[in-house]
């Protein structure tokens, strides 16, 4: 029986990157599929749970991407609608990465340092990876801020986390890199997660702060979201702080999403969302 994993994508083009890492992880066939709404995935969903017996249906699983976490979210809970008993496939949701980038970042840092009682800035944190890091941080007990250029994007980002996960997150305004250098006097954990190519802290604002014990850099491609790092830093000490890059930890968030799909296909009742993923990733770390 063929591992079939049907790849629902939100965006018009699916990810060729998931397709890959789809076929890594154990699929026999990844089938992409774009372009879906909560509104026209009914029967695309039906084909995946009435075509085979009971005994064969781990043999089918769902996998949930795209770039927009919230119609993602959206589309992971429209297909867990149409399921019911005997009738169902696992599902995986993983919108522009998030889930896995954030679970292999937050779970690296965590090796470093202990997270309870630490003081996390998520630079430009109102992206999937930025919330759902934030959301995974504050979790495992540390006290969250979220920065933006604009305050009203880090209110909504950290409203949509305690919504989300029950956590409270507080919203920072830094508009600039002397703005964020501010916010981080105090921080004991930075992460960035700004947009590609965006340098949102120098060197000189985190190098000879005390303060600092951990850095991670989600951002691969120069400039680096954090002067002063590097992509490739894997754990590596720097003025007194450990630092993350993010293939440092992308080697990770790989392993993981690949060891997300194999678990799919170990029975028809897995649901992979933020917390599962998380929880993989803590082990795998």
């Amino acid at each position: 029986m063929k591992k079939l994993l049907f790849q629902f994508d939100t965006d018009y083009h699916p990810s060729s990157f998931d397709t890959v890492v789809g076929y890594d992880g154990g699929a026999d066939h990844v089938i992409p599929h774009g372009g879906l709404t909560p509104e026209n995935i009914s029967s695309l969903v039906d084909g995946t749970i009435f075509t085979r017996a009971p005994k064969e249906k781990k043999n089918t699983a769902i996998f949930v991407g795209g770039s927009n976490m919230v119609a993602g979210q959206e589309l992971f809970l429209a297909i867990q609608k149409h399921f019911f008993p005997g009738f169902q496939v696992s599902v995986m949701l993983d919108s522009n990465g998030s889930n896995t980038t954030s679970a292999a970042a937050v779970s690296k840092v965590a090796t470093s340092c202990s997270l309870a009682g630490k003081k996390v800035v998520v630079l430009g944190g109102t992206g999937p990876v930025g919330q759902r890091a934030a959301a995974m941080f504050a979790l495992e007990g540390a006290n969250v801020s979220i920065t933006s250029r604009h305050i009203f994007g880090a209110e909504e980002a950290c409203f949509a986390m305690k919504n989300r996960f029950g956590v409270e997150i507080t919203p920072l305004e830094a508009k600039d890199c002397d703005a964020r250098g501010d916010v981080v006097k105090d921080a004991n954990i930075i992460f960035a997660t700004g947009a590609a190519g965006i340098e949102l802290l120098k060197s000189e604002h985190w190098r000879d702060n005390s303060n600092i014990e951990v850095i991670a850099d989600a951002n691969a491609t120069p400039p680096l979201g954090i002067g002063g790092t590097k992509v490739l830093d894997k754990g590596e000490e720097r003025h007194g702080k450990i630092i993350w890059g993010a293939i440092g930890f992308g080697a990770l968030k790989l392993a993981l999403h690949r060891a997300c799909i194999a678990k799919l296909f170990e029975d028809n009742k897995q649901v992979f969302d933020a917390e599962h993923i998380f929880s993989l990733a803590k082990e795998m770390a």
